[in-house]
């Protein structure tokens, strides 16, 4: 075949394969607002299908992951929510919804160190996650990992200039030192493995 016969063929072939992966966006977004009206009316096998179909499609469709995901912890299937956000993490590792619904879901499902690492791996600084992570480090007793995110929001307040959330923030730190005392991690040294070298991180961001 000839150089510029070879050109012209690759290009037709590029513009079809273009067009073609367009094209199968476009039909996966369009089942996605299928499934969303099919929710609304109740109609959750149908939504469900849809959602599945817009992935066959597309596997990098995120509506799709999240509608799919959201419809299936509502319905209480936990393990399956936690397989759809899992295999839109593994296409689309940046997903940040994904990441933090992940962590919800393994939480309900009774991994909490699973659940730790997906919200510590999607923060961001974000003080409504850093508020979830406190409150999870309290419920599961880890008072002094509670105590370092809780630094960590103050130094986020300071740099943000906000008053309310510093004012609240001091004193959930001066509450929780009073019940950790001696183990505060910002006053011990950090060990080099698990949640002790986590917390120790977290507290000296937090000074």
């Amino acid at each position: 075949m000839r150089p510029v016969l070879r050109a012209l063929v690759g290009g037709i072939a590029l513009t079809i394969a273009t067009a073609t992966g367009d094209a199968d966006a476009s039909s996966a977004l369009e089942l996605v607002r299928v499934a969303r009206a099919a929710e609304q009316a109740r109609q959750e096998d149908v939504a469900v299908r849809r959602y599945m179909e817009a992935l066959s499609l597309d596997p990098v469709c995120e509506e799709a992951y999240l509608g799919l995901g959201s419809l299936r912890t509502r319905r209480g299937d936990l393990r399956e929510a936690e397989r759809v956000y899992s295999v839109a993490l593994e296409h689309l590792p940046q997903l940040r919804p994904a990441r933090l619904a992940r962590a919800y879901v393994r939480r309900a499902l009774g991994f909490q160190g699973e659940a730790i690492q997906d919200l510590l791996a999607g923060l961001e600084e974000d003080i409504a996650t850093l508020k979830t992570l406190a409150s999870w480090y309290g419920e599961d007793g880890q008072t002094p990992a509670q105590l370092a995110v809780w630094r960590r929001i103050l130094g986020r307040a300071e740099t943000l200039q906000d008053p309310a959330l510093a004012h609240e923030a001091r004193t959930m730190v001066r509450a929780l030192i009073i019940v950790v005392g001696t183990a505060d991690p910002a006053a011990s040294p950090p060990e080099n493995h698990g949640i002790r070298r986590t917390v120790s991180v977290l507290a000296r961001r937090g000074q």
